[in-house]
């Protein structure tokens, strides 16, 4: 069988072996996902397919590990496929002596010059190019720490803004990449920097990054929380109108939607859908100069469509999913950086797979690839729909070609076995 073919099996050894190792009876287990011992045990044998971020990080919870275990993030690839890992290393070497005097050679730019690197991450990030940004990183986070330490007054707070927003541009790739340690390290370090950054917006935007990590330990409640400590925190700026608190409030309420779907609540999803649509209504009427992205948020209305349809997929319901997507305006997806557009189609495929629409499904999965195609290649959820796909079709051409083996009066059945 292909190693790619393999892959749902292996998961289903790993989490039983993870279990046995605990102790755990396949009843507790099934309790702490809210699933049946009939459905764990399906998973177990690789029967089940886990297409839902929420159901890996609910079984990894319940077994105390982190979910890269069960599904072994980073994916294996070739020499070179494997080269952004260095970059990572070096990144996790920067952030790790951030206390310590910089290691940087010269005189640092000034923060108004680094800003334009950031402009440039972000439309990296947009092209959901990865490994192009952690292997920009480690020379940023360098002069950074070193402008940070030559500096004092506003420059040194900049200076502390870009190595927060170079921590955020890590948090995301090493997310999209699987590399654990440094979304945790870039986290932390986003976090003390933004304390330090003088933007009394850049907390919230460390927060919103907390969120996202909160989700792989299954921790929905606490997610919400943090959510609601960050916005109480940007409220008095979103109410006084201030443009960047509208796309971090829009931004922080996206993610409290996903939460509370995860949590399978979803009255609250919804509400939190609709404040996150108030406040694209207050960026559209926006029409003074153009603003600096300085936080990297991409927020809009398309945003906001597209959360809609994942929160659909969520709580279980393709077809509210691929109703909102017919409603959607297509000049506001149109806009949308491919990494969004390419997070979307992989939402599309899942909803036309799960309404059994295999040709679909693959149609809009291969959208996604083309788009995204790092982001893709590397998403668990893009791998367990593709394998759905390939596992369907292949049972549907056993059984068609079962049928006229039977019909030709064809010996050997050993085929089908």
């Amino acid at each position: 069988m292909p190693i790619e073919l393999e892959e749902q099996e292996a998961i289903g050894r790993r989490i039983k072996r993870r279990r046995l190792s605990l102790g755990i009876p396949q009843t507790d287990l099934a309790a702490a996902v809210g699933k049946t011992q009939g459905w764990i045990s399906k998973v177990e044998k690789g029967h089940i397919e886990l297409d839902r971020s929420s159901l890996i990080d609910s079984i990894a919870a319940a077994l105390h590990c982190h979910p890269n275990e069960l599904i072994v993030r980073p994916y294996a690839g070739t020499a070179s496929d494997n080269r952004w890992q260095e970059a990572a290393s070096s990144i996790l070497r920067e952030l790790r002596r951030y206390d310590l005097t910089p290691a940087f050679e010269g005189q640092p730019r000034s923060s108004t010059e680094m800003w334009i690197d950031m402009k440039r991450l972000h439309r990296l990030r947009d092209a959901a190019a990865n490994v192009s940004i952690l292997r920009s990183l480690p020379d940023l986070f360098r002069e950074a720490h070193a402008l940070a330490e030559a500096s004092t007054g506003h420059e040194r707070e900049e200076a502390f803004g870009i190595y927060a927003v170079c921590a955020k541009f890590a948090h995301t790739a090493a997310h999209a990449l699987g590399h654990p340690e440094l979304v945790a390290t870039s986290c932390e370090r986003a976090s003390w920097a933004a304390r330090l950054s003088g933007d009394p917006l850049m907390p919230a935007v460390a927060d919103w990054m907390r969120v996202w990590d909160m989700w792989a330990t299954a921790d929905w409640a606490d997610a919400m929380s943090l959510a609601d400590k960050a916005l109480r925190n940007v409220e008095p700026h979103y109410e006084a109108g201030d443009q960047l608190a509208i796309r971090i409030w829009g931004s922080l309420q996206l993610r409290a939607a996903v939460s509370a779907a995860r949590a399978r609540n979803t009255p609250e999803a919804e509400h939190r859908l609709s404040l996150a649509r108030q406040a694209s209504d207050r960026v559209d009427s926006y029409s003074g100069p153009e603003l600096m992205d300085r936080h990297s948020l991409t927020f809009s209305t398309g945003n906001v469509l597209i959360h809609g349809i994942n929160v659909a997929l969520e709580v279980g319901d393709q077809v509210e999913a691929l109703r909102l997507d017919r409603k959607a305006k297509p000049q506001h997806l149109a806009v949308l950086p491919n990494s969004r557009r390419g997070h979307h189609r992989l939402d599309l495929a899942r909803a036309w797979l799960w309404d059994g629409n295999r040709h679909r499904a693959l149609k809009e999965l291969r959208a996604a690839e083309q788009l995204a195609p790092q982001l893709i290649r590397n998403h668990p959820v893009a791998r367990a729909t593709l394998r759905k796909i390939v596992y369907a079709e292949r049972a549907s051409t056993r059984e068609q070609l079962r049928g006229m083996s039977n019909r030709f009066h064809l010996d050997d059945q050993e085929l089908f076995r």
